[in-house]
């Protein structure tokens, strides 16, 4: 039994792989704009109303725009392959910045440091994230997978997880306007940031949850047999719905 490197990307004429490079530069320009918005509204909104909850979430915007642009970065030049492992590095040192601003943010509010005001512009900025990032991460998910990029599909789940904590600020602000409960949303803070590390360990390691790239596949030809290609447990879930998937399989004959 011979060990054999993968291909790089699945098996794509030259024009869809054109016009999935095409999607990923989209979704990626759109995401980074976006995002910058997101950061100027929330931190100038922040510094206004001496919210420690708005700047926080300013600074987790700016940390989505670098982990784009470093997909942006790799998708600049002809063959983006090239460049995959260091965007993946780029990638998990942006989850690792995203998890110790959020996980400061919240101690310092568990702690009482700070105190989490009702802000309505924090309020309207989450609810039209939760409209768009979803989607934003959605489509860059589905085109990274089917174009084999780790990157892309690693940085859709950068996305999501924004998406997660726009929902935290929202719920945050609503309960502590409300009930006066300041405590909720750092609690799930904490845990996004938990998550957030566990993707930057996969995102290091080149873990691309089913993207087939040179990074995460390997097939093994004994004349003629396939190889299963994914052993990350996000190929039996997607976006936290438990779903069975199959895994990428690579296979080669012996001419």
């Amino acid at each position: 039994m011979i060990a054999h490197s993968a291909p790089a990307t699945p098996d794509l004429n030259a024009t869809r792989r054109a016009v999935l490079t095409r999607r990923v530069r989209w979704v990626v320009a759109v995401t980074i704009t976006w995002n910058v918005v997101e950061a100027v509204v929330a931190l100038t909104a922040g510094h206004v109303a001496s919210s420690t909850a708005l700047v926080a979430f300013g600074l987790d915007s700016v940390v989505e725009v670098l982990s784009a642009a470093a997909v942006a970065w790799q998708f600049s030049v002809p063959d983006p392959q090239a460049r995959e492992r260091v965007a993946m590095r780029l990638i998990a040192v942006s989850f690792v910045g995203l998890a110790l601003l959020v996980s400061v943010d919240a101690v310092r509010t568990l702690l009482g440091a700070v105190e989490p005001e009702h802000v309505r512009v924090g309020i309207v900025l989450a609810a039209l994230s939760l409209a768009v990032m979803p989607f934003l991460s959605w489509f860059e998910r589905r085109t990274g997978r089917e174009l084999g990029s780790a990157s892309a599909v690693a940085d859709s789940k950068q996305t999501l997880l924004c998406t997660y904590l726009s929902a935290v600020l929202l719920v945050g602000l609503l309960l502590n306007a409300t009930l006066g409960w300041t405590w909720a949303g750092p609690v799930a803070a904490l845990v996004i940031a938990a998550v957030a590390l566990g993707e930057a360990r996969g995102a290091w390691r080149g873990d691309a949850c089913c993207a087939p790239t040179a990074l995460t596949t390997t097939r093994t030809d004994d004349g003629g047999g396939a190889g299963s290609a994914c052993t990350d447990p996000c190929c039996s879930s997607d976006a936290g719905a438990t779903r069975q998937a199959t895994p990428v399989q690579l296979s080669a004959r012996r001419p």
